[in-house]
């Protein structure tokens, strides 16, 4: 008796995991208190779990393959599974903080790898809180693409802390990702999307790609037609919003001297006219919180 006949969870027709098993809400709180395993550092991420192919022991100490995509807030998945395809020698992971969504991709990718054999082997899932265990999971300038695709939105204004893309934890990001790496973040929610370009944009560690870059990359085209909400939005013809930089290095910090020359010149000006509210921008343009300079890391660089 095969596994689809004992196991009503999995589609007959296409071996792969019914989504109307895994039900659950459309976003948690990520303030909350969630109890799940959280690796101490990067140094300490299982590879073996997720990637049993590539790592077939846990002893990943000399092995200088490491996660490369991270896609955070993964949903079901369906980004990473078309990013497994196109990138096949690229470890990549999903970051989900929802325990059955997670279930769901997890037991996805392992449909997958079973009807495909030698596929899907460098895609994994980890169940965790991003916006509290981010850097336990990846070291500097360790990644290449970040994915940030229909984040809660987070409408009422004393709950925008708990957005994932904030100044703050941009600091963070731009930590882990390598130079000229790429953030992406798409929306349907205009407001959400007018505050995450204005986060990116104010930030020192990130500038926009060009309409050239953009056209060329292959991974854009994916933002909509891979993912789940956006296959949802297109169908209601709805418009989405995207915001995608790249890291830089860090400018000079300037010297004493024209910090002060700077100060002077700041205590003359209106202050109406701060550097991080600009009155002639349009009205749709929401002002960030003041970005801070990275911090070099909550871990040690191990």
């Amino acid at each position: 008796m095969s596994e689809t006949e004992v196991n009503p969870t999995i589609s007959k027709s296409t071996g792969l995991p019914r989504k109307r098993f895994y039900r659950a809400r459309a976003h948690s709180n990520p303030l909350s208190d969630s109890h799940f395993p959280v690796p101490i550092s990067p140094n300490h991420v299982d590879y073996s779990l997720h990637f049993p192919q590539f790592f077939p022991s846990s002893d990943q100490a000399d092995s200088s393959k490491k996660i490369q995509f991270a896609d955070v807030g993964c949903g079901f998945g369906g980004l990473l599974i078309s990013l497994s395809t196109l990138f096949p020698e690229t470890l990549m992971i999903g970051m989900e903080l929802r325990d059955k969504v997670t279930e769901y991709v997890k037991e996805r990718i392992l449909s997958l790898r079973v009807a495909n054999p030698g596929q899907y082997q460098n895609v994994s899932v980890v169940r965790t809180n991003s916006m509290k265990y981010f850097p336990n999971y990846f070291g500097k300038g360790q990644l290449s693409k970040m994915f940030f695709l229909f984040p809660d939105p987070h409408f009422k204004e004393k709950n925008h802390r708990r957005r994932v893309i904030s100044p703050f934890l941009l600091d963070e990001y731009a930590y882990a990702l390598e130079v000229g790496g790429i953030i992406y973040t798409i929306t349907d929610v205009e407001e959400l999307g007018e505050w995450m370009k204005s986060c990116l944009e104010n930030h020192p560690m990130f500038e926009a790609l060009t309409e050239k870059e953009l056209e060329a990359d292959p991974v854009v085209k994916l933002l909509c037609s891979a993912t789940e909400e956006g296959q949802k939005v297109a169908r209601n013809e709805g418009q989405t919003f995207q915001a995608i930089p790249r890291a830089q290095a860090l400018k000079a910090v300037p010297s004493q001297q024209q910090q002060s020359q700077d100060c002077d010149e700041s205590c003359k000006s209106s202050t109406k006219s701060s550097i991080f509210w600009n009155p002639a921008a349009s009205a749709s343009s929401i002002p960030c919180q003041e970005p801070v300079q990275p911090v070099p890391s909550v871990l040690e660089d191990q």
